[in-house]
């Protein structure tokens, strides 16, 4: 039997764009379905998310503590986060989120890309074909 083939999504903004690969979470499939979607950067730190319009409950393995480059959902914002070094609350150079966050997947290249995105930047995500 085949392992099921991972989500791949696009995140793209005015100066640049970067792959992810999603596991299959109920919030991944749940986003899926919600794709193409377009809407507002927002900075926090070192820390871009935005609102997604989907709303899903808080998963058993949500974190707060991430990786850089790490894919979550935040659900108490309804938003994708993406961080790529500290935000305000980290301790050390530590990824902080804001509270435990659903962990969807990895932006597949540097997450240090994001420095690129500002603050009111249109956003796009799709899902990228198999």
């Amino acid at each position: 039997m085949q392992p099921p083939t991972p989500l791949r999504i696009r995140i793209s903004w005015p100066a640049g764009h970067l792959t992810a690969s999603l596991d299959d979470t109920p919030t991944s499939q749940a986003l899926a379905t919600a794709l193409p979607l377009v809407s507002t950067a927002r900075t926090w730190g070192e820390e871009v998310y935005f609102d997604t319009g989907v709303s899903v409950s808080r998963e058993t393995g949500a974190r707060e503590v991430v990786e850089p480059g790490t894919v979550a959902f935040w659900t108490d914002g309804d938003a994708l986060a993406l961080p790529y070094g500290p935000t305000p609350i980290s301790q050390g150079d530590e990824c902080r989120l804001a509270s435990p966050c659903n962990l969807l997947g990895h932006l597949d290249g540097d997450p240090g890309l994001l420095a690129t995105v500002r603050d009111g930047d249109p956003v796009r995500v799709e899902l990228l074909e198999a």
